[in-house]
């Protein structure tokens, strides 16, 4: 009996690419669908210490659907440090100014507050419309 057990290494990770239409898709489903393929737990090969994830490539962010009135209630908030440097957005406003930035958010909450986090956040690309300059990877749709 063989009692090793077996890590990746870092030249054995193989890393795909994936495009994924948010199209009507829920934010939060579509965040939690694209942060488990960030992460690698998709693959027999995870290790939480590791990035084993694959790249992601997320088109027609400005058209994602969000349930209730979360338009109009759900507050991004950040503050500068200085006196009167409360800022808050609603998600309508920063979905009509930087849709972008609403997918990279949601993602980014549910993936590791640690070194690791920010690497596998990297590789993530979000697009407003339908076109992506990652032709040439040749990205498969994810399911």
């Amino acid at each position: 009996m063989n009692a090793k057990t077996m890590s990746v290494r870092e030249s054995e990770i193989e890393r795909r690419w994936y495009v994924v239409d948010a199209t009507d898709e829920t934010l939060g489903r579509l965040a939690s669908r694209i942060a488990l393929v960030l992460e690698g737990k998709h693959k027999p090969t995870y290790a939480p210490n590791l990035d084993t994830g694959d790249h992601v490539i997320v088109t027609n962010a400005a058209r994602i659907a969000v349930t209730s009135d979360k338009l109009e209630s759900k507050l991004y908030i950040r503050h500068s440090g200085y006196p009167q440097g409360y800022k808050e957005e609603t998600l309508g406003h920063l979905l009509a100014r930087r849709p972008e930035e609403v997918i990279r958010r949601a993602v980014k909450g549910m993936l590791p507050r640690t070194r690791l986090g920010v690497q596998q956040l990297r590789k993530l690309k979000v697009y407003a419309g339908s076109e992506h300059p990652h032709q040439a990877q040749r990205p498969e749709p994810l399911t």
